[in-house]
Parts: structure tokens; sequence; C-alpha cells
């Protein structure tokens, strides 16, 4: 399947097999270590050992014990001729994939050619059509089966991929093309671009008894749905650019943002992701972030891919918290301060724009005071300069307190409602499925030790004398209703830092909800703030 010497090829259209050079190499008879190797080679990231626990073994008895058998049997796999493929530590686990090929990765990226011929494009659709990890199934495993069956999705859309080109090949005529069509809206009854194409066909092979009865029935199809469709090429064609696939575009930005690590001073390792290109912009971290699952948040992933489609976007995964370490000794501001450095440091940027988010806003104050020279400008989204503890009155001291109690004996339940308090405060507006996406993504984020640990720092928070010293350019940007963080925060860190320019957004959120106004209205401001204030 490839030239390059010492190349493992993995075929997972069938039955897996994982060929060495292209001589097979005998798989375990597991299916969890089978379906194990393939899920870690499909995602191409590091993953937590909890979190594959969950995945793969939530039903064994020692379910790390489970999972350390499994890696012992793929390492064996894939470390071949001194090539260590497999990286584990005690908390993160990774495949390297620099020399490793998935079939089905090498269809999709031969489908982006646009001079395949027709031949080619049915063979690509007959290994297409082998089922997808046959025999792997794990019934005991949820997450691993929703997982599973997303993947076999993907390689229904491969398939619909192959039979949209087929049907418009300029090499085939209208009666072929027509076959292909019926075979592609059969495939993917609910694509509006499938239906689209099949009554073109249809017009052009002039049956009109047919095609006025295949319109009607369309139409009512996606009636029945809840969709928008109409039989006019030009409405259909803004339509579908305009719907596009959410997942896709999830899925695209998780496998093309590359996840490095770093150590800070303190031999913490600290998990950070850079993806896009054009001018920088580094995110300070703030708590309840995961360089993976952000990608799938409805809060913050559309403004995160807004902002990657025009600049080099950096993230990073605070200690204690997402990919980076979560077993440190300690978590202090001042280690934010240096982590960020950290970061910074190993991204190997000159200069570029900062931005905090939160409590990420004090860190990134801080950094731009000791670094002005590297910080081109400074975005602040609900932050806050002095935290809870600061000037607190003694009811608010004993309320929050309380909370740090119930997220200690609490978070990672199975009853999310004591995360409730977060959420409701988080995102007001959102709607159940939010809230619910928003209760679990705590719980996959941090422990329950570190998310009082987290709580406790951000109440010390102060540098509320330090504004002053500010000498960047600086956006404040602020929800007029933000329930967590009011206004008034904003409005007094644009007084005393100088020159600062101040934004209100349209919303009740801390945490911004991607399909509300408002994220619009962020990410302008953004871009219109780094374009007119470029040194």
């Amino acid at each position: 399947m490839n030239s390059r010497t010492n190349t493992l090829s993995l075929t997972l259209l069938g039955e897996p097999r994982l060929l060495l050079n292209d001589e097979d190499i005998e798989l375990p008879p597991s299916r969890k270590t089978r379906a194990l190797l393939a899920f870690l080679a499909l995602t191409n990231r590091p993953h937590r050992r909890d979190r594959l626990c969950e995945i793969f073994c939530s039903s064994a008895e020692d379910p790390r014990a489970a999972l350390r058998w499994s890696l012992t049997k793929v390492r064996q796999l894939v470390n071949k001729l001194d090539a260590t493929r497999l990286q584990a530590d005690r908390e993160r686990v990774t495949l390297v994939m620099e020399d490793i090929d998935i079939d089905v990765r090498q269809i999709a990226t031969r489908l982006q050619a646009s001079d395949l011929r027709p031949e080619e494009l049915e063979a690509l659709l007959y290994q297409l059509q082998e089922p997808f990890l046959e025999g792997a199934d794990l019934p005991e495993q949820e997450l691993f089966q929703q997982w599973l069956q997303g993947e076999r999705q993907d390689v229904v859309r491969l398939q619909g991929r192959v039979l949209e080109k087929l049907s418009a090949h300029e090499q085939l005529n209208v009666p072929q093309r027509l076959r292909w069509a019926k075979q592609w809206i059969a495939l993917e009854p609910l694509n509006p671009r499938a239906a689209t194409r099949l009554v073109s066909e249809l017009r052009l092979q002039q049956t009109s008894t047919e095609l006025v009865q295949m319109t009607q029935h369309l139409i009512q199809r996606f009636r029945n749905a809840g969709m928008r469709w109409s039989p006019d090429r030009e409405a259909a064609d803004r339509e579908n650019q305009a719907s596009g696939n959410e997942r896709d575009r999830q899925r695209e930005f998780l496998m093309r943002q590359k996840v490095s690590f770093c150590t800070a001073a303190d031999g913490v390792r600290l998990a950070y992701a850079s993806v896009g290109r054009g001018t920088p912009i580094l995110k300070a971290a703030n708590w309840l972030s995961h360089l993976e699952h952000d990608w799938n948040a409805p809060i913050w992933s559309p403004l995160f891919r807004e902002l990657a489609s025009d600049h080099h976007f950096i993230r990073y995964d605070e200690r204690g918290n997402g990919l980076s370490d979560w077993n440190v000794e300690n978590i202090t501001f001042e280690d934010f301060v240096t982590d960020l450095e950290t970061v910074a440091d190993a991204s190997g940027l000159d200069t570029f724009a900062l931005l905090g988010i939160s409590q990420g806003a004090a860190v990134s104050i801080e950094y731009a005071i000791r670094h002005p020279e590297r910080v081109s400008q400074l975005i602040l989204f609900g932050g806050y300069d002095a935290g809870w503890r600061i000037d607190a009155t003694p009811d608010t001291i004993r309320e929050r307190e309380a909370v740090m109690t119930l997220t200690k004996s609490g978070w990672g339940s199975d009853n999310p409602a004591y995360r409730q308090i977060f959420s409701s405060t988080f995102m007001p507006s959102a709607n159940p499925d939010e809230l619910a996406w928003f209760n679990e993504f705590q719980r996959l984020t941090t422990s329950p030790e570190n998310a009082v640990r987290f709580l406790s720092v951000f109440g010390d928070i102060d540098v509320r004398e330090k504004l002053a010293q500010v000498t960047v350019p600086t956006l404040v940007i602020h929800s007029r209703r933000d329930n967590r963080i009011p206004v008034s925060v904003a409005h007094r860190l644009t007084q005393k830092i100088p020159n600062a320019t101040l934004v209100e957004l349209d919303s009740d959120g801390h945490l911004l909800l991607g399909r509300e106004p408002a994220s619009g209205e962020f990410v302008r401001a953004v871009r219109h703030f780094i374009h007119t204030t470029q040194r």
C-alpha cells in the first residue's frame, strides 16, 4: 500500500488486518484489543487512561488492569523494528501515526482528487462496501459502540462522495449517471444534494412522468423529516451550501489540530494544540477545557472554528485539567502564569494576540505585563481582576465554600444536579441538551479534587493594582447580562487598563453558545481589533 520502508498498514474495511511492509501481522483474538488498536489509530490523538477505561473496560472487574493488558498486546503489535509507536505514561496513551497507513483514510484522501476515472471510483466504492471493523463490536461497551456507529456512518458518507462523483462524471452518459444518482439517494435518502442530482439527471433523461412522481415523492420525504428541500436547482444549491454537516466540521478541526506536550518548570506535562494559519492567537487556559472534547462543544467550538479559519490558533489545557497532567502537586495563580509562559515558549511564536477567558483573563494580564514585547494584542472575555474571596462578605464566603463541599462530594457522580449550579450560571439560556452536554463535559475535564482546588485558587486572584501597568492594545468583551461576572467588572477593567476598548455583547452567558448571535459579534470584534491594531 505504500513504498516507504518499515510502514505499518491497518485495514479496517472487512476484518481488521495489520501489515508490516505488506506482510500480515497476526492480530490477537481479543475483540477488545482489536477495537482499541482501531480506536487509537483512527482518532490519532492522545487519550487519558481513565477515559479509555470508560470506553473499553467499564464492565471489567479491574478496568485499569484490563486496559494495561490490552495496551500490552497493542504495544507488541505496533512497536516493531525499534519504532516506539505506542507512547504511554501514567495518565495518557498515544499511538504515533507518522508511518501507519489506514485504508479508509487513504480512500478519503484519494477522493479529494478531481481526475479519478469512473473505473477507479467504482473500485473505491467496492472497497467501502466491506463491513467496517467486522467482528469488532463490543455490545457491553456503550461508549465504544457509539463511536463505532459514528465511524460506520462516516464510511457511508464516503460511499456517498463516490456516488456523487459518479453521478456527475463527464465520461459517463445520462443513463449511467442516472443509475448512480439513484444509488446515491437510496444510500442517503435525506441528503439534499443527492435529491437535487437525481432530479437534474431525470430532467436530462426527459422522462417527465418519472420526474414528476420522483419530485413529489422527494418533496414529501423531506417535509416529513422536517427538512427544507427545493427541486429548483439554484435554491437547493444555496440551501445545501448553507447547511453543511456539523459533525464533519467538528471532525475536520479535531483531525487537523496538532497536539503536542511541553514540560513546566516543576515537571508537569502540559498539552497544547495548534490549528490553522495566519496571524497567531494564543488562548490562555481556563478551567473546564479539553483539547479533544472542546471541538464537540455547543459553546466554544463554533467560535474556535471561526478563529482557526483565518488565524494560527493555539490552545492548551491547564495543569490538572483536560489532557495535561492531573496528578500535580501545585495549582496556584503563579503556576497558571508560568504554564502560559511555558506554552508560549514551546509554540515557537515571537509575538501573538493573547486571548484570556474568565480566570484566564487575569493570567493573560499578568503575562502581558511581564512580556509586553510578545503580546501584540490582549483580548479579555468574561474576565475579572479579583476573585470571589477579595472583599467578600461572610455570607458570600460561606456560600462559595458550600459549593466547594458539594463539588468534592458530587463531581463525577451519575446525578448531575449539583453541577447544574455551574451550568445555570455559565449559560442561563442553554437548552436541556446543551446543559446535559456541559454537565458531562465538566466530569470529563478534571477530577473532583482538582475542581475544588481550582475553585479555591480562583477566589484569591487579585491583579487590581497591576491593571495600569498593561501597555499593549487591549480589548475587553463582556456579556451585558453575565450572571457570574457582572458587566460592571468589565467597565472597571476598561477604565483602569490604559487605552482599553470595551465591547458589550447582547447575551446572558458567561460562556457563549455557538448558536447565539453574540458569538458572531464576538468573532467580528476580535478580528476587527486584531486587524486595526497590527503593529
